[in-house]
């Protein structure tokens, strides 16, 4: 059983009534934890895809992006995608009931905004309603601010990425420090690492732009310090 057909029978039973609280409980431990990531993903980025009064084919696009989706599983991804969005449920019910899966300062809360960033920009407009959308799930999420920074800087173009926010350091740090910092996100970005926090392996496309950006930020860095 593919995991879309997994998920749609979760979110099915949401529309047959059985409470969100139910479904995410029987997603507590692996693997059905990327169940639950996915289903987030899924249920937040539909209704963020609203939240700018459109949904657009740009942001579905997005959302299949973020997933790698085999051509024998999209009828399953599609009604996925097309549950969350009729669910009755608001996106603060699914970010707090995410949030109580997994905890307090999980790593798995940024490569779910990552995925939420990569939809809300399909369009190449940041609206300021999907703004308040993206803060208001990383507060439910108690997402440090400088985390949540970082990642809205890489993806919202009001400039070009700041390299020291980007991997989360001050330009005050030492240049050792820097490095560590580096290695830490190259680490946590590989996808081995981004599956054993309960990222599903259909997802981990969104570890490649990551990649591509800190890499980036560090050679700035390191270029300015030669």
């Amino acid at each position: 059983m593919s995991i879309w057909t997994r998920i749609s029978d979760a979110l099915e039973a949401l529309v047959q009534g059985e409470s969100l609280s139910e479904v995410f409980e029987r997603l507590r431990t692996p693997p059905e934890r990327s169940i639950a990531f996915t289903i987030a993903v899924i249920a937040l980025g539909a209704k963020m895809a609203k939240a700018d009064g459109l949904v657009t084919r740009d942001e579905v696009t997005a959302f299949r992006e973020v997933f790698h989706i085999r051509p024998e599983d999209e009828a399953n991804a599609a009604r996925v995608f097309n549950l969350a969005r009729q669910d009755a449920a608001g996106f603060e019910d699914y970010a707090k009931r995410i949030h109580k899966l997994f905890g307090a300062d999980h790593s798995c809360y940024c490569d779910l905004m990552e995925g939420l960033f990569h939809i809300s920009m399909a369009d190449g407009e940041y609206h300021p309603n999907e703004d308040l959308f993206l803060e208001r799930v990383a507060e439910i999420f108690q997402m440090q601010p400088a985390k949540y920074q970082a990642i809205k800087t890489r993806f919202v173009p009001d400039a070009e990425p700041d390299p020291y926010t980007v991997l989360g350091v001050d330009p005050t740090d030492s240049f050792e420090d820097m490095r560590k910092a580096w290695r830490a996100l190259v680490r946590d970005t590989h996808p081995d690492a981004m599956v054993a926090r309960g990222v599903p392996e259909e997802a981990v496309k969104i570890a490649e732009k990551k990649m591509i950006d800190i890499n980036r930020a560090w050679e700035t860095i390191n270029g300015k310090a030669a």
